[in-house]
C-alpha cells in the first residue's frame, strides 16, 4: 500500500513512539500504522462516509451541521432495507419509538425460533433520526436503507446459537418492558470487544462504566469540533476497536458480510440511478466505516457480494413504543446514559443555537419548517490531517457552571424528600461540594452528571431506601427521566385502532401511560357491554398489569352487574400493536391462539377443556367450540398419565353444568368425552393406585370422574362392570391410596360402613400403624369428593383418634396431619369442618351431655326403621304421619314396628315457663298435631 500523504507525519510519529516504548518486536507499531491507514482509506473514498455512534449527541450535532452544509440528494443509511416504508409513520409518533419486524409464521427457519422479532430504536438525539427527518422533509432527497434485510438477520445466525445469537450489531436482550426479547438493530455499536482494553480505559479514565468514559473523552470533546475532526476521530476509534477485536469470531465475520452487503447495495443504486457520488452521503457505524473488506468502496472493478434470496417467511412491520431504559437494557448501556445523552443534546442545541431537523407533525416537539434544498453539492476538499492536533492537545473543557450544579443539588434534595428521604439544605451543600471534589479527583474542570450522581448517592443515600426509588434513580429522573415514546393512532395497525375505538365509550384517555380506573355500570348502561367483553378478551391476551379487573368476573353461568378495571393500555401499547401482527380483530387473535394451544405438541386434555371454556366465554361460536371439544376427546384418549386428572375433572364438571343449564341436550363432543374418560380412567386406575409417581390427588380425581359421571356414562352405553373390575384389580400399599381404595369399595357396595368402622378402629388400636394415621386420614379426606357420603365417617374417625390416643402418641403426628391436609386436601377441609359443625353441639354447656351419633344405639339400626322410644321432634313428626313412613317402608321392602314414644333417660324436665302457661303449650301442640 502506498504511503498516505495527509497522515505521513502522524503515522511516522505513532510508529516511532510504539517502537521506542516497546520492549521488543511486537504488533503495536503495525496496529497503530494500520489505524492511520484505515482513516486515510475511509476519507479518500469518493462516496462520503459519515461515521456515527448510536444515541450520541455529538454524532447528532455533527449530522445537523453536515446536512445543512452539504445538503445531499441521496442518503444511504445503515438500517434494514425492508424497514423503509415504516419511516414515514414516524410523523405520527412521539419519540422514542422502535421500528419492528415480526414473524410468527416461519418458512425456512426452525419452528422453535418463533416468533421472530427485530426492533430498531429511534431517538431524537440520534444521527440517523436527523438524517431521516432531513430526507423525508426536504423535496428531492432520496433515503435508501442499505443494510441486510430482517430475513437475512436470522439467515446469518447459526441454528445451534439461535437463542443467544448476537449477529453483528444485533444483540438479543433480556426481557424488557417495551422491547421484550426482540433482536435489536443498532447503528454504531462502539463498545470495546477486547475486555482488557475496556478495563484499561475505565481504570485510567477513573470512571465506573463505558458510557461515562465515552461521555468524558469522546462526547464532550467532539460536541463542538469541526466536521473533518469529528469524522477522522470517529473512524480512528472504530478502527482501533476493530483491530483489537478478537479475530476469527462469528460476530466479526457477520460484520464483514454486512459491510459487503451494504457496499453492494450502494453500488447497485448508483449504477441504476446514475446519481453523482458527490451528492450522496453514507451514514454507518464508525466500526463499519473502518472496514477492510475487498468489497469496500464504489470505484470500478470492486467485486460485488452475492446476496442470498429471502426465505418465504411472512414478515409484518410496525412501530412500537420504546423508552430510554428499554434501550439501555437491550444494548448493555449504563442505567441513565440515554437520558443523560438526551439532556446533553438539548443543552448543546441551546448553546450552539442549532435547529435540528424535525418531521412535520412530530408529536412531543414544536412544529419546524422543512429546510429547502437550494445549495448544490460542495466540491470535495482535499483531506487534511486533523488527528495530530486533536490527539496532541488536551480537550478544551467547559468551566464550572455553578448555577447549573446548584440547581441540580436543590432539585435532588427536593425529589429525595418527596420520596421519603430525610434530606435538608445541608445535604444540598454537601452534594455541591462533593461533586466538585469528585470532578477534581478525576481531572475534570467541570462536574459531569455522573459526578453529580455519585455525589448525591454518597451524601443522601441511607442504609435503607424508604420508597420505591433510590437516589441513583432519582438522579436519572432529574437529569432527563426515562422518556417513553408512543405510537400515534394513525400509525397503529387495524386491530389496535379497533381496540381504541371499541373502548371509547368508557370515556378514558387510553393514550396515557398511567394506570386509570374504569367503572362500568352494566345494568344502568347496557351500551358498555361490548367494551366489557373486549376488556375480558384483552385480559386473556395481554400480559398481567395491562388490563386488570378489580371488581367483576367472567365465568360460565355468571354475569356481572358492575365492573371495575385498572387500565394501563398506554403503557402496554407495544403488546396491543403486536396483536395486530396476528390478526385483524381481537376475536380472530383469540380464535387463533385457542386453536394453536390445542394443537400444540404439549397440548393436554385439560388445556383443550380450558380452550373450550374460553371459546364459550369470548367467542360464542358453537362450531368452533365443538371443534375444540372434539380435540379434547382425542387428547384424553391419547394420554398415558393422569397428572392433570384434577384439572380435567374440575373443568368437565363446570362445562356439563353449563350445558345442562343453558341447552336442552349435551353436545356430542361432551358425551364422547364422558364415555372416553370413563373407559380411559377405568383402564389406568389399577396402575395409578400402585404407581409411586401418581399422587393421591390424581387418583382421587380419577375416582371422582368415574363416580360422579357414572350415571351419564351408563346412560351413554358404558359398562359398570368395567369399573368394578378396575377397583378389584387395584392393590395399593401406601396408606393414603389404601384409604381411597376402601372408600371406592364402600361406594360400590363392596365394603359396608360397619366393616369400614372396624378397619378404622383397627388402625387406631395398632401401635405400629398409629404413626401413619395422618396419611390414612388424608386419603379419606381426598375421598370426600368422589364419595361425599363418607363425610360423617371421617368426622367420626378423627373424633375417635383424638379421643382414644394418648397425648404422647397424638402430639407427634399432629404436625404431619396439618401439613398433609394443607398440601393435599386444603379445599376439602371446609367440607369436613361444616360436617363437624352439624355433628357437635354449638354450646359449651351441651358438651357434657353430648352423645356422638356413632355411639348411640341407633348407630347400628337399619337405614329405614320405625321410631324408637327415644323422644324428639323427628319421632313426633313420624308418629303424627304414620302413613308416609309405612309407604316408604313398603317401597323399600322393610318391616315396620311402631313403638310408643317415651322420653329418653335423663331428658330435661319442662321449663318453668311452659309449666306456668300450660294452656299455650297445649294449643301449640294442637296446631302442630303433636302429642303433649
Amino acid at each position: 500500500m502506498s504511503e498516505p500523504q495527509p497522515f505521513r507525519a502522524l503515522r511516522t510519529q505513532l510508529v516511532e513512539a510504539a517502537t521506542a516504548f516497546a520492549t521488543g518486536p511486537g504488533v503495536v507499531p503495525e496496529i497503530l500504522s494500520g489505524i492511520v491507514d484505515d482513516v486515510d482509506r475511509a476519507l479518500r473514498e469518493e462516496l462520503e462516509i459519515f461515521p456515527v455512534c448510536h444515541h450520541s449527541p455529538a454524532s447528532g450535532l455533527a449530522m445537523v451541521r453536515r446536512l445543512r452544509e452539504k445538503q445531499p440528494k441521496v442518503i444511504y443509511l445503515e438500517l434494514c432495507e425492508d424497514l423503509g416504508p415504516l419511516l414515514t409513520e414516524l410523523r405520527n409518533c412521539r419519540l422514542p419509538v422502535a421500528l419492528q419486524a415480526f414473524a410468527s409464521q416461519l418458512d425456512g427457519f426452525p419452528q422453535e425460533w418463533g416468533p421472530l422479532s427485530i426492533v430498531a430504536p429511534i431517538t431524537e438525539a440520534s444521527a440517523e433520526y436527523q438524517a431521516i427527518a432531513y430526507a423525508l422533509e426536504t423535496p428531492g432527497v432520496e433515503l435508501v436503507l442499505v443494510d441486510r434485510s430482517t430475513d437475512h438477520v436470522f439467515q446469518w445466525q447459526p441454528r445451534e446459537e439461535a437463542d443467544t445469537a448476537a449477529a453483528g450489531d444485533a444483540e438479543e436482550a433480556e426481557d424488557t418492558d417495551l422491547h421484550g426479547d426482540a433482536v435489536g438493530i443498532e447503528i454504531g455499536d462502539l463498545l470495546p470487544r477486547f475486555a482488557e482494553l475496556e478495563e484499561h480505559l475505565l481504570h485510567h479514565g477513573k470512571v465506573r462504566h463505558w458510557s461515562e468514559w465515552w461521555d468524558q473523552y469522546v462526547e464532550q470533546p467532539l460536541a463542538g469540533a469541526d466536521y473533518e475532526t469529528y469524522r477522522q476521530v470517529m473512524v480512528l476509534i472504530g478502527s482501533l476497536f476493530r483491530r483489537l477485536a478478537p479475530s476469527g469470531t462469528r460476530r466479526l465475520s457477520v460484520d464483514e458480510d454486512r459491510e459487503r452487503y451494504m457496499w453492494t447495495r450502494m453500488r447497485e443504486h448508483l449504477a441504476r440511478t446514475g446519481v453523482d457520488r458527490a451528492d450522496c452521503l453514507y451514514v454507518c457505524g464508525a466500526f463499519h466505516a473502518a472496514s477492510r473488506v475487498a468489497e469496500f468502496g464504489t470505484a470500478e472493478g470492486v467485486p460485488d457480494f452475492e446476496i442470498s434470496p429471502r426465505t418465504e417467511t411472512k414478515w409484518l412491520y410496525g412501530l412500537i413504543p420504546s423508552s430510554h431504559s428499554a434501550i439501555e437494557a437491550q444494548f448493555g448501556l449504563a442505567s441513565g446514559s440515554v437520558s443523560i445523552a438526551a439532556a446533553t443534546w438539548q443543552k448543546a442545541l441551546a448553546r450552539t443555537r442549532l435547529t435540528p431537523f424535525q418531521l412535520e407533525g412530530q408529536k412531543g416537539s414544536r412544529k419546524r419548517k422543512a429546510v429547502a434544498n437550494t445549495a448544490g453539492a460542495m466540491a470535495a476538499e482535499p483531506v487534511a490531517d486533523r488527528l495530530t492536533g486533536f490527539l496532541a492537545s488536551p480537550p478544551v473543557l467547559d468551566g464550572l457552571d455553578e448555577d447549573e450544579l446548584l440547581g441540580w443539588c436543590v432539585d435532588i434534595v427536593r425529589l429525595a424528600r418527596r420520596n421519603g428521604y430525610l434530606s435538608s439544605t445541608a445535604d444540598a451543600i454537601a452534594v455541591f461540594e462533593t461533586s466538585i471534589l469528585l470532578a477534581g479527583m478525576r481531572n475534570r474542570a467541570r462536574p459531569t452528571p455522573y459526578d453529580f450522581q455519585d455525589a448525591a448517592v454518597t451524601c443522601i443515600e441511607k442504609d435503607a431506601v424508604p420508597g420505591r426509588r433510590d437516589v441513583r434513580r432519582l438522579c436519572e429522573i432529574l437529569l432527563g427521566g426515562d422518556r417513553v415514546g408512543q405510537v400515534g393512532y394513525e400509525a397503529l395497525p387495524p386491530l389496535a385502532r379497533d381496540v381504541y375505538d371499541r373502548l371509547s365509550p368508557i370515556g378514558l384517555d387510553l393514550t396515557k401511560s398511567t394506570v386509570q380506573r374504569a367503572l362500568l355500570d352494566l345494568a344502568g348502561r347496557p351500551e358498555l357491554g361490548p367494551a366489557s367483553h373486549l376488556l375480558w378478551m384483552l385480559r386473556y391476551l395481554l400480559p398481567d398489569g395491562a388490563v386488570r379487573p378489580i371488581m367483576g368476573s367472567r365465568r360460565l353461568g355468571e354475569k356481572s352487574i358492575q365492573e371495575s378495571w385498572d387500565l394501563a393500555i398506554g403503557k402496554h401499547q407495544r403488546y396491543i400493536i403486536e396483536l395486530g401482527y396476528e390478526g385483524v380483530t381481537v376475536e380472530q387473535v383469540v380464535e387463533q391462539r385457542l386453536r394453536r394451544s390445542v394443537w400444540a405438541a404439549d397440548a393436554t386434555a385439560a388445556v383443550a377443556l380450558r380452550a373450550v371454556e374460553d371459546s364459550i366465554l369470548f367467542l360464542g361460536s358453537r362450531r368452533f367450540t365443538d371443534e375444540l371439544g372434539a380435540r379434547a376427546v382425542e387428547l384424553l384418549a391419547a394420554e398415558r398419565t393422569v397428572d392433570e386428572a384434577p384439572e380435567v375433572l374440575k373443568r368437565i364438571r363446570r362445562l356439563l353444568a353449563h350445558y345442562r343449564a343453558t341447552e336442552p341436550d349435551l353436545p356430542s363432543w361432551a358425551e364422547s368425552f364422558v364415555t372416553a374418560g370413563y373407559a380411559h380412567y377405568c383402564t389406568l386406575l389399577p396402575t395409578a393406585f400402585v404407581d409411586d409417581e401418581t399422587g393421591v390427588r390424581q387418583v382421587a380425581a380419577m375416582l371422582g370422574f368415574l363416580f360422579t359421571m357414572e350415571g351419564l356414562a351408563l346412560a351413554l352405553g358404558c359398562d359398570r362392570a368395567q369399573l368394578e373390575i378396575a377397583v378389584r384389580q387395584s392393590h395399593p400399599e401406601s396408606p393414603a391410596k389404601l384409604a381411597l381404595l376402601w372408600s371406592a369399595h364402600h361406594q360400590l357396595g363392596l365394603l359396608p360402613l360397619a366393616d369400614l368402622r372396624a378397619r378404622g378402629a383397627e388402625l387406631l388400636g395398632n401401635p405400629l400403624v398409629v404413626p401413619s394415621v395422618p396419611k390414612y386420614l388424608s386419603g379419606f379426606i381426598q375421598a370426600l369428593d368422589p364419595v361425599p357420603k363418607l363425610t360423617p365417617f371421617v368426622v367420626e374417625f378423627m373424633s375417635n383418634a383424638f379421643g382414644k390416643l394418648p397425648d404422647p402418641v397424638l402430639l407427634p403426628w399432629l404436625p404431619t396431619l396439618i401439613t398433609t391436609l394443607r398440601e393435599q386436601a386444603a379445599e376439602l377441609v371446609p367440607v369436613l369442618i361444616r360436617e363437624a359443625g352439624r355433628t357437635f353441639p354449638g354450646t359449651l354447656a351441651a358438651v357434657d351431655s353430648f352423645v356422638p351419633p356413632w355411639r348411640s344405639k341407633a348407630s347400628g339400626a337399619p337405614a329405614v326403621a320405625a321410631p324408637s322410644a327415644a323422644a324428639g321432634p323427628v319421632a313426633a313428626l313420624l308418629a303424627a304421619h304414620p302413613a308416609t313412613t309405612d309407604a316408604l317402608a313398603s317401597a323399600l321392602d322393610l318391616p315396620v314396628t311402631w313403638q310408643p314414644i317415651a322420653s329418653p333417660p335423663g331428658a330435661a324436665k319442662p321449663l318453668p315457663l311452659l309449666a306456668a302457661h300450660a294452656a299455650t303449650a297445649e294449643a301449640l301442640a294442637a296446631v302442630l298435631a303433636a302429642p303433649v
